[in-house]
């Protein structure tokens, strides 16, 4: 099987890459610089094969596309900058590759009858209540400019083809690029305080385990819509920050003891300091994974534990 996956140069879809490569899979990347400008990791996203476009450019998308002849096409490749989507001078580019470059994939893929699988967000949802969201929900109302172009990303995928796999994610980590797991480590090396807001809830993602589900996914014909967190239960980003100095704390890193670090929970309207909405509920409910027969990720604490021990905290 031959995939191509766009967005190589982040989180996830270098993740994606190195699975493909894992199971002896063709997996051909793609980005927009004229090289892979991912991490230089040395790992199997480095040699593959890389081949650049522009997804705003239809004519180059359907021939790379085209001439690639894939059987498959994993679309990682996203606008992802929350805050600074809303600035007036990115909204037109934000909306070009979110939504303009999503709907030429897709209508190549169509052309060419091969499933696409797009990788969306919580954040087509209001973020309210506290019941988590089933991927067949369709009470979309995003808060912000991003989370609007991934809906309608979302909508040129289901308007252009049938073959398709819409995998809503959240909170995401990996080794290729920031996250907030990076940033924390970061502040808490140089503060002893640190604001973090308790209203917001959700789950996070590790793009290692993320890759092995959606390559287990585009080896079926199960199309339609997902939610796909790791497990292990919902928490705010209060939470997890506690969790990840407690995990950096066990590997050695005294300078995260809760002797030196004082995290303290505050709501988001006393953080403050955002530019876009943020949801308060972004619980992904994940059941339909387990009932389509594929294997539902591991926990997030198991997850940062072995995310922890990989970047070499």
């Amino acid at each position: 099987m031959k995939v191509l996956v766009t967005g190589v140069a982040g989180q996830l879809g270098h993740d994606v890459m190195n699975e493909l490569n894992k199971r002896g899979l063709e997996g051909v990347g793609s980005d927009i610089a004229p090289k892979y400008s991912g991490i230089d990791d040395g790992t199997a996203v480095t040699t593959m094969k890389y081949v650049p476009i522009d997804l705003t450019d239809a004519e180059t998308v359907e021939a790379r596309i085209i001439y690639e002849q894939p059987d498959a096409v994993i679309h990682c490749a996203a606008w992802t900058a929350v805050d600074a989507a809303e600035d007036e001078e990115n909204r037109a580019k934000v909306k070009g590759i979110n939504f303009g470059g999503t709907k030429n994939v897709a209508k190549v893929c169509a052309q060419l009858d091969i499933p696409m699988m797009y990788i969306s967000t919580d954040y087509v949802f209001d973020g309210q209540g506290t019941e988590p969201w089933k991927p067949d929900c369709t009470d979309y109302n995003p808060l912000n400019h991003y989370g609007n172009t991934k809906l309608m990303g979302e909508r040129a995928v289901t308007g252009n083809l049938d073959k398709y796999f819409i995998v809503r994610i959240a909170w995401v980590f990996g080794v290729n690029g920031k996250n907030f797991i990076k940033t924390m480590l970061n502040v808490g090396k140089n503060h002893t305080e640190i604001r973090v807001v308790n209203d917001q809830i959700g789950t996070p993602t590790y793009t290692y385990d993320l890759a092995r589900l959606l390559v287990d996914m585009i080896q079926t014909d199960k199309y339609g819509y997902y939610h796909a967190t790791n497990e292990g239960g919902y928490i705010s980003w209060y939470d997890f920050t506690k969790e990840i100095f407690k995990q950096a704390f066990e590997l050695g890193h005294t300078e995260y003891s809760d002797e030196r670090i004082n995290v303290i929970p505050v709501t988001t309207a006393e953080y403050g300091a955002s530019k876009a909405a943020r949801p308060f509920n972004s619980r992904l409910d994940k059941s339909k994974l387990a009932l389509c027969g594929f294997t539902p990720l591991p926990t997030w604490q198991d997850a940062l534990s072995r995310y922890l021990k990989e970047i070499e905290i």
